[in-house]
């Protein structure tokens, strides 16, 4: 794929580890692996969300998919409450291991196949019409609300994506700011250790 590091290409937010206390280093090195077995997630259920995962987030790296991959199942295997449900919507739990069941039904009547085994742009339109909750019409679309199954996973894809450390690198995000911290936060400073666009060398 198209490298996505043109912006800050020589920027790597790892540099800056040993200034991290030693419980933010755990958990930033936790998300670059090695990730423990599913605990939730079934092998089909792996399948099917690393091919969503690719479509939402247009990445095909392994490292990150494997993280969004683990991110979820730690999510859904945790006992921890949902920070916010809307009224009607089932349990996240419920929501995902179901509504990725529906979306093999959803596939059988539309291309007489699973999802995983449709074509890359028959899974785009699938995904597109259960976004805008205009999906074909199947009895499990009565229990599995079709944009709040796609909301759900957009919710937790996007939030594992953007927490790994290669996307904070690619983005120019310094990382962890305790317990150093930040000083230079009037715009348009930046701090020595932050990202620079390839102009702004040397300007300091």
């Amino acid at each position: 794929m198209t490298d996505l590091r043109f912006h800050y290409p020589d920027y790597d937010v790892m540099a800056s580890i040993d200034e991290w206390d030693d419980h933010t280093k755990e958990i930033v090195l936790k998300r670059l692996g090695p990730f423990p077995e599913k605990r939730f997630l079934e092998e089909q259920e792996v399948r099917k969300l690393r091919l969503i995962i690719k479509h939402l987030v247009y990445d095909n790296r392994d490292e990150i998919l494997d993280w969004i991959l683990s991110y979820i199942d730690q999510r859904l295997h945790s006992e921890i409450g949902e920070n916010q449900r809307k009224l009607k919507a089932p349990p996240e739990k419920l929501l995902i291991r179901e509504g990725l069941k529906t979306l093999d039904k959803l596939a059988e009547k539309l291309y007489y196949q699973s999802f995983a085994d449709a074509g890359t742009k028959e899974q785009f339109e699938m995904l597109a019409s259960i976004q805008l909750g205009k999906a074909a019409n199947i009895p499990e679309w009565a229990t599995i609300p079709q944009k709040d199954l796609f909301d759900k996973l957009l919710d937790m894809i996007i939030s594992a994506y953007y927490s790994h450390p290669t996307i904070w690198s690619e983005m120019g995000y310094g990382g962890p700011a305790y317990p150093r911290g930040y000083y230079r936060i009037e715009l348009p400073w930046t701090d020595p250790w932050e990202a620079k666009l390839p102009e702004e060398k040397g300007q300091e």
